[in-house]
């Protein structure tokens, strides 16, 4: 037996027949609390008759009785106003606390199909009926854990913000910066960000050389002898705004090209940062006014200075062409950048309108294709729309992966037949 059945079987009210504690009582549950994911007992604020007496306090649960004494929950005081100890098996002759066991009051039928599903070696542990959880079912839990994702996100800008004292627009900055690098050279980007504050480019987002050389000299890519005239530009101007800002520079190696399309190099994200820099000044402001995904796409999809049109690395030369930010590097910014921050300033400002657009952006884009998206499309879920796709990414790393089987309503449809 395992806790966690004994969690669903409580919280989901699936425990049958008249109860009564082990020394004779009567039980009836009005409430059964809600579930505490801290430390402490296992629901608090559960709502309960024994006896003649009905009280309010907490519930914990364990699969023996014993096992209170063996956490040592009789020397915390955080237990102290637990009502009631559910059990499987009460393996105590005396307990102060009432104990309900619940051995012989369930379907065991249910706990053997959570069994298998448990120690299924699938991709999911329910792959092979997924596909017969009706729509709305589905539907309807993707949209609670895309919220829950959301909530997760936030919590993450917030500490960003915690960091930086509420500076949104810095935030922003180094969230496009998270994602600018795609996963080869996220890393990189992020510790740019950490060295060259968003403050000192926008203090000369007028003079985009100026914007450039501090990218790319912190980025470590102005510490070679040039020929051609533009990166000798950049070189001269980085030494003089590393001298009046006291910048600091990274070592070249960080960066990779290695495996990359060309037109995501990182030398031609930092001109496209740079170029959006110099466009936009602070971003954000102009990002809370925005309607629709397609006026947030306008102040990303910019094209760099006319040097690296005809380069993708210094002084190589390359058939010349446009590299325009496209569309779906824009998309990724807007889902992992843009809508966590929106949602995260909606909820510190009590502004419910901007939550819902940030969730409305979701829903105006593509749904992403990764390798979890592919493998739930095969399963019978196609995500139609960004909003989708990120809701069966937070149902894969959150529930699935962890089997988290009794806590995923799809889970809970399947297991009851």
């Amino acid at each position: 037996m395992k806790e966690d059945f004994l969690y669903y079987l409580w919280e989901n009210k699936l425990i049958d027949g008249e109860l009564f504690t082990t020394s004779g009582e009567p039980i009836t549950v009005y409430a059964t609390g809600y579930r505490n994911t801290d430390s402490g007992p296992d629901f608090l604020e559960a709502r309960i008759k024994i006896g003649e007496n009905t009280w309010a306090g907490h519930v914990e649960i364990h699969v023996k009785a014993s096992d209170w004494n063996r956490h040592q929950h009789q020397n915390d005081k955080a237990y102290d106003n637990v009502i009631l100890h559910v059990v499987h098996e009460n393996d105590l002759a005396t307990s102060a606390i009432p104990v309900l066991e619940l051995k012989g009051h369930f379907d065991m039928a249910l706990y053997d199909n959570y069994q298998r599903f448990i120690a299924t070696k699938g991709w999911i542990p329910c792959e092979k009926s997924l596909a017969t959880v009706q729509k709305f079912t589905m539907l309807s839990w993707l949209d609670n854990i895309l919220v829950e994702r959301l909530e997760q996100k936030a919590e993450s800008v917030e500490k960003i913000l915690e960091a930086n004292t509420y500076d949104w627009e810095d935030a922003l900055y180094k969230l496009l910066m998270r994602y600018f690098g795609l996963k080869v050279n996220n890393e990189a980007f992020e510790y740019l960000a950490t060295i060259l504050p968003f403050k000192t480019l926008l203090k000369h987002a007028d003079n985009l050389l100026q914007v450039e050389a501090m990218l790319f000299g912190c980025a470590g890519f102005l510490e070679k002898d040039f020929t051609d005239e533009y990166p000798q530009l950049l070189k001269r101007e980085y030494k003089v705004m590393k001298a009046k800002f006291n910048l600091l520079t990274m070592p070249e190696e960080r960066w990779k090209f290695m495996r990359m399309r060309p037109g995501n190099f990182p030398t031609i994200r930092l001109a496209q940062l740079a170029m959006m820099i110099h466009e936009n000044g602070s971003v954000f402001s102009k990002i809370l006014t925005a309607r629709n995904t397609d006026e947030v796409k306008k102040l990303l999809e910019v094209e760099p200075s006319e040097y690296w049109l005809t380069h993708y690395r210094f002084e190589t030369p390359s058939p010349k062409r446009t590299k325009r930010l496209g569309d779906s590097t824009a998309e990724i910014l807007i889902i992992n950048a843009i809508v966590p921050l929106l949602f995260c300033y909606g909820q510190l400002h009590y502004d419910e309108t901007l939550c819902e657009r940030a969730t409305d952006y979701l829903e105006q884009l593509e749904a992403e294709d990764n390798t979890i998206t592919r493998h739930f499309a095969e399963r019978g879920w196609q995500a139609q729309n960004a909003m989708q796709s990120q809701a069966l990414i937070q149902l894969y790393t959150n529930y699935c992966k962890r089997k988290r089987c009794l806590e995923c309503r799809a889970g809970n449809v399947l297991m009851k037949g």
